[in-house]
């Protein structure tokens, strides 16, 4: 079957992947970014997403500035909270499925083992409560949905860590990084193609999504560096209260991925893989 998906937040990171991937796999992707359908504007998200006549919603717009969340609440909630609640309810009366990507963020992160899609959420953070509003509003608004969590998020359209670190090492030839936060990175590039497989069925629910395996940021930072041929670039680990940050940020992003398993989708490679891919495309 052929099928019609918009795509908020089409310039971004992710939305820039999954347009290209749509694509690839023959679909019709709609894109649009805030000068197409303002998602703070509830009648222009229902005029955009009536007038598109798609099969699904693939929900990417966001506020994504953590740190600056912490000042600018409103405006956080306003974009995550209630634009996905503006967009759910588009969703709703188009009678369109709709997936969300939220964020590990919604966890505590206490602990070590792997968060399950199930896990009772307590966001640490400003940027985490406005997304698991978001996750709220779907649940209370729609029947047919997909709520997407993902985390350290890297993409070839946009800025990211590994980013950062390349422009540090080659700046300054050293970085600090922390080394008591846990997680797993996830390359748009992977993410998309998992996305669009799923947009296509009716496995309904909470998923979660990123790259396989586990590092800190700090070993997050050496591969990056190995793989660069950066090894001069000195990196320091450094413990989060070290490093002020204005959000506190979860310890454990460890994020269970079996729920994809069970359900018959193809989880993606590890992320050292992932990184060495995205460092090749970047060098092109």
């Amino acid at each position: 079957m052929s099928m019609k998906v918009l795509v908020t937040g089409a310039k971004g990171q992710l939305g820039t992947d999954l347009m290209n991937e749509l694509k690839r796999q023959g679909l019709e992707g709609v894109g649009v970014d805030v000068e197409e359908m303002d998602i703070t504007d509830a009648a222009a998200c229902r005029r955009v997403i009536s007038q598109a006549n798609v099969d699904a919603v693939i929900h990417c717009a966001a506020y994504t500035a953590v740190d600056a969340a912490e000042d600018q609440e409103d405006l956080c909630r306003k974009i995550n909270g209630e634009g996905t609640r503006n967009v759910a309810v588009a969703c709703r009366e188009a009678g369109v499925k709709m997936m969300y990507l939220s964020t590990d963020y919604v966890f505590d992160g206490n602990g070590t083992r792997p968060w399950e899609p199930g896990d009772e959420r307590a966001p640490l953070n400003v940027y985490g409560q406005t997304k698991y509003e978001g996750e709220l509003a779907i649940e209370e608004l729609l029947d047919r949905y997909f709520i997407i969590r993902i985390a350290w998020v890297f993409g070839v359209a946009g800025k990211n860590f590994i980013k950062t670190m390349l422009r540090l090492g080659k700046e300054k030839g050293a970085v600090s990084v922390v080394d008591d936060q846990v997680g797993s990175p996830t390359y748009t590039y992977d993410l998309a193609r998992l996305l669009v497989d799923m947009i296509q069925t009716d496995h309904y629910g909470h998923y979660h999504a990123t790259n396989e395996g586990e590092c800190s940021w700090y070993e997050f930072a050496k591969e990056i560096f190995r793989q660069a041929g950066m090894n001069e670039v000195t990196v320091t680990p450094v413990s989060s209260e070290a490093f002020a940050a204005r959000a506190k940020r979860p310890a454990n992003s460890r994020m269970s991925k079996e729920k994809l398993t069970e359900k018959g989708f193809q989880r993606l490679p590890n992320w050292q893989d992932a990184l060495g891919r995205f460092l090749q495309t970047i060098n092109q």
